[in-house]
């Protein structure tokens, strides 16, 4: 234990180091930079405030239609002491100051000059003041403010799925919009998820943290932090931070659901992270032996994987659990609904089979698009092809679903030694799906989806469907982090 807190101190000291470096690399490139130029650019992006969008104009026109309220009144005052009172030796000061010597029209042009940049820098000095706990130092406020809006205005999505496929695209959809709610499979009975739930009692929040950390609006530190997993020796069994905080709320606030949003608080996530049901459920698989012989079945999530065979089908025990109501609100609500990516039998099918979900998914009116997998997963769906994985989601919803199935066609990376192969795209798919095909793989991890480059298809095939309802990049050239 003593180590591992050692370990912990020792990256919040070096990832501070990083951070002030940057600053005083920024702060010194800046006074390298001649004062006009300085000065230009500082007037280019203040204008800036002023683009379309911000919902920053409306304000500074109230600023301003009260501040000239308010001269305008102190002026009445002004004018009727300067005119009712008796000679002083003030009066000639306030004649000098007032710019009498000059015509009207160029002294309305003066004081209103000078008032309008006043105001506009106090706005501008009030707005930085009051932003700046909440920025990341080293960014800018506009390109905070900027991003906030656009995902602020982004489409209300949906998506379905768990493990580290889910994780992967809610980071990546995580820069279009804020509007987002992922449901996440409650059905993991291996690891730490396992042994807290035999344990403790509570939900597995295994799948559920690593959502939260993805749409985490800071995956820094405490991130790290929360992700951080304790070694065995340590007497905590392997178990992550994360986990071990999510089970103690779980104690403090008495239910699970209530830990889950009061951890999302704490890590400022970008949308909702929603358990698929609150009841403790069990996947049990119908499994077929490569022998030939009977089908057999196989209870535990954990445990399918590694049964010797081709799994036929999967259900819940028990087999009609009721769905955490703000799921159904979520889906219904939502203009798009997408599945996985993740695994097939193990991730995404469980959500699937609750039956309040089942129907909610039938009776939306949102596009639904099913992001299939890079590769296979050994145990699970090893020699599927893309169409396979639709076809059994199907088979196990009763009907045709999709609105169209996104497929990975770069397959030069290498994959790992212990059985997972390219997940190919059959010839003859485009006749009974839509298809969508492109470049998804992360080049470090080629059996992964790359988040950025599978969030940007996704988002440029909804906005082809859906029409420019809405403005897809009000300021493409600034940077959504």
């Amino acid at each position: 234990m003593t180590e591992d807190v050692a370990n912990i101190h020792v990256l919040m000291q070096t990832l501070t180091l990083i951070q002030k470096t940057a600053i005083m690399e920024h702060m010194q490139s800046d006074k390298q930079v001649p004062l006009f130029s300085r000065i230009k650019k500082a007037f280019q992006w203040d204008i800036r405030w002023l683009a379309p969008g911000l919902g920053v104009k409306r304000w500074i026109g109230i600023i301003l239609a009260g501040t000239t309220l308010v001269a305008v009144g102190f002026a009445v005052l002004l004018l009727d002491l300067y005119r009712n009172a008796p000679e002083t030796w003030w009066l000639p000061i306030i004649s000098a100051l007032s710019l009498r010597f000059l015509d009207r029209t160029i002294r309305a042009i003066v004081f209103g000059g000078l008032g309008l940049l006043l105001i506009l820098w106090g706005s501008w000095g009030l707005n930085r003041a009051l932003l700046k706990p909440f920025v990341t130092p080293g960014k800018d406020i506009l390109q905070a403010v900027t991003a906030y809006r656009k995902r602020e205005r982004g489409p209300r999505i949906v998506v379905i799925g768990g493990g580290t496929g889910l994780a992967s695209l809610l980071r990546g959809m995580k820069l279009h919009t804020s509007n987002l709610t992922a449901i996440v499979t409650v059905a993991d009975d291996g690891g730490s998820s396992g042994e807290l739930r035999k344990n403790m009692g509570v939900l597995p929040p295994g799948d559920i943290r690593n959502c939260l950390a993805a749409l985490s609006n800071d995956e820094t530190l405490l991130t790290q932090i929360f992700q951080y997993r304790f070694s065995t020796a340590t007497g905590l069994n392997g178990h992550t931070l994360g986990n071990l905080l999510i089970t103690a709320l779980t104690d403090l606030t008495g239910s699970f659901e209530e830990a889950v949003a009061e951890t999302g608080r704490v890590l400022a996530v970008q949308g909702r992270v929603l358990p698929a049901t609150l009841h403790d459920v069990k996947l049990v698989a119908e499994i077929r032996s490569s022998k030939g012989t009977e089908p057999f079945q196989v209870k535990g999530e954990s445990q399918i994987p590694k049964a010797a065979g081709k799994v036929e089908r999967v259900w819940l025990e028990p087999s009609n659990p009721k769905a955490f109501p703000p799921v159904i609100q979520a889906i219904l609500s939502a203009d798009l609904v997408v599945i996985g990516p993740g695994s097939l039998y193990t991730s995404i099918l469980p959500n699937l089979l609750v039956p309040d979900i089942a129907d909610a998914l039938k009776a939306s009116r949102a596009l639904k698009f099913y992001v299939c997998n890079v590769a296979t997963q050994p145990g699970e769906t090893d020699g599927y092809f893309c169409g396979d994985h639709v076809s059994t989601i199907e088979k196990h919803m009763g009907r045709r679903l999709i609105d169209l199935v996104i497929c990975n066609h770069r397959f030069d990376g290498n994959l790992p030694s212990d059985g997972p192969e390219w997940v190919q795209i059959e010839p003859d798919l485009g006749e009974r799906y839509s298809v969508y095909s492109a470049d998804l793989i992360d080049l470090t991890n080629p059996w992964r989806h790359d988040s950025v480059k599978l969030a940007q298809v996704i988002m440029d095939l909804y906005f082809e469907r859906t029409g420019p309802l809405m403005v897809r990049e009000t300021y493409p050239n600034i940077n959504p982090n």
